[in-house]
């Protein structure tokens, strides 16, 4: 096996970087696909709760809400448990404010209040109906 490239950290910023010297390939984004009984449904929980645009709706099967910089898309499935152990993270700027704005709908997780975590991020996660888990967080 050849291994091509090398891999390195940058401090600052916590990104990695992988240079090559065959291609110039980069990951730019990645877009969550989450579980949901109802695509429609959690559109609309993410519209009128988180201040979420619904992106497009394909049926009763696919569906995605963008806000900002962020995507989420959702597909069709009645399976309670895949939602409730489902989660993402979302990196943000002013989560303080993201946190004082999202506790007026009752999205916040029981047990995820706004709190400082010993690896450097002020985070907080919230709960969708389906059970779906997204932490909302920022380096500090």
């Amino acid at each position: 096996m050849t291994v091509v490239g090398t891999v390195t950290r940058g401090k600052s910023q916590g990104k990695s970087e992988r240079k090559n010297e065959l291609t110039d390939i980069k990951l730019k984004r990645a877009i969550p696909v989450l579980p949901q009984p109802d695509v429609r449904k959690a559109a609309e929980f993410y519209l009128t709760k988180m201040g979420f645009e619904t992106l497009f709706i394909h049926g009763e099967d696919y569906a995605g809400v963008g806000r900002d910089d962020i995507e989420l898309h959702f597909y069709k499935c009645t399976d309670k448990k895949i939602a409730e152990n489902t989660s993402c993270r979302i990196d943000v700027r002013r989560v303080e404010d993201l946190y004082g704005e999202f506790g007026p709908s009752g999205v916040i997780h029981p047990n995820g209040l706004l709190e400082k975590k010993p690896w450097g991020i002020t985070e907080f996660s919230i709960l969708d109906e389906a059970g779906v888990c997204i932490t909302f967080g920022e380096e500090v």
